[in-house]
């Protein structure tokens, strides 16, 4: 019996021709011809404002807290069902992290929960819009406003994601997205940050430079540059994204793969599961479905279990996901002891099934048919 791994990271083949060109051009370091070249890429399809590649999605998130100058003291809402980057990058700037349940009937952040938790030491709200799903951003937006908080986005998982025709990662002050090999358009590791305020736009140059004004040097618009502000080195090389430019040729067949295999387990699904007690993903009526993941949520821990132990006999990786951030070893003393339980039960109920380009209509039938078995 052949084994269906949970993912594959997918080559379409001019990945590697790319990454020859750049090996070729002498420039293999950030900002080459292949970095310019994904960043007109975004900005064009999307509308992006300005977008800089970045080694993860993780260096991105820290490029938000370094920019909204989030300090020891300052509070953060994050949603505790997500992966740690998103919490940490602000943790690590010294902030007090406040967080946000999840909505009743998917993982992403309930916004009901936001004027509750806001208080006048609020500098952001980070969203996550979770499985490429749209969180409710029009209320998010209209509160924030009204406080003077910023909004991150982090659309991890969200690319050619969209919010009422909106696409995912311009609505917020600042926005992430992660090429990991994982997400649906990779480069094994790499990230993008996303500046939609213009009045960020050079300071993240800078931040992304060491805190040096080496762009702005570069562009001919000073005669040297130097040490200007706090910064790392956050450039991705070249190589990184010559292999992500490949990809985003074939975005659109990419994207079309994804969404008719996700499309083929909702079909071989949707009829049975719910009088097993297990939930399908939702997607609401204002938010796009972009193939990114097909989850299941069970009815409780036990069941989970048991049924990712029985699509491991039967040679299929399925996994669970994010556990709750609030009860984490390094924040559980920190956080302020709220109790909350859709957060919960989604990190003991979901499990994800493979999703992947090359994962074939047949896998995806006997995936179903083991899942129905085990149920």
């Amino acid at each position: 019996m052949t084994r269906i791994p949970f993912n594959k990271p997918y080559l379409h083949g001019r990945e590697l021709v790319y990454i020859a060109q750049a090996v070729a051009s002498g420039k293999i370091s950030g900002d080459g011809m292949f970095t310019r070249k994904c960043h007109q890429f975004f900005e064009q399809r999307w509308g992006l404002q300005k977008t800089l590649m970045t080694t993860s999605c993780t260096d991105a998130l820290e490029m938000c807290a370094l920019l909204l100058d989030i300090r020891e003291g300052d509070e953060v809402i994050v949603p505790s069902f997500t992966f740690v980057s998103t919490a940490n990058a602000f943790a690590l700037r010294g902030a007090r992290l406040v967080f946000a349940d999840s909505e009743p009937d998917n993982p992403n952040l309930d916004h009901h929960v936001l004027e509750a938790l806001i208080t006048p030491r609020t500098r952001a709200i980070v969203v996550v819009h979770y499985a490429g799903v749209a969180c409710d951003m029009d209320p998010i937006l209209a509160l924030a406003a009204s406080r003077g908080i910023v909004v991150v986005e982090d659309a991890a998982q969200a690319i050619d994601s969209y919010y009422k025709g909106r696409p995912l990662g311009s609505l917020g002050a600042l926005a992430t997205f992660s090429f990991h090999e994982t997400k649906n358009v990779i480069a094994g590791e790499g990230g993008l940050l996303v500046i939609n305020n213009p009045q960020l736009t050079e300071r993240a140059e800078i931040i992304r430079e060491k805190g040096t004004n080496r762009s702005a040097f570069f562009r001919g618009e000073v005669d040297k540059y130097g040490w200007v502000d706090i910064g790392s080195s956050f450039l991705p090389s070249d190589i990184v994204s010559a292999y992500l430019y490949a990809q985003l040729e074939v975005l659109d067949a990419i994207q079309l793969r994804r969404k008719t295999l996700w499309q083929r387990y909702w079909d071989n699904l949707a009829a049975a599961l719910p009088a097993k007690g297990v939930k399908l993903p939702l997607v609401p009526a204002w938010a796009s479905n972009n193939g990114h993941m097909f989850y299941l949520v069970c009815e409780s821990l036990a069941q989970r279990t048991a049924l990712i132990e029985a699509l491991k006999k039967a040679g299929i990786d399925a996994v669970f996901h994010y556990q709750s951030l609030h009860r984490s070893k390094y924040y559980a003393a920190k956080h302020d002891g709220r109790e909350l339980p859709n957060c919960d039960r989604f990190a003991d109920c979901l499990v994800r099934l493979p999703l992947f380009y090359e994962l074939q209509d047949a896998d995806v039938d006997r995936i179903s048919e083991t899942v129905l078995a085990a149920l």
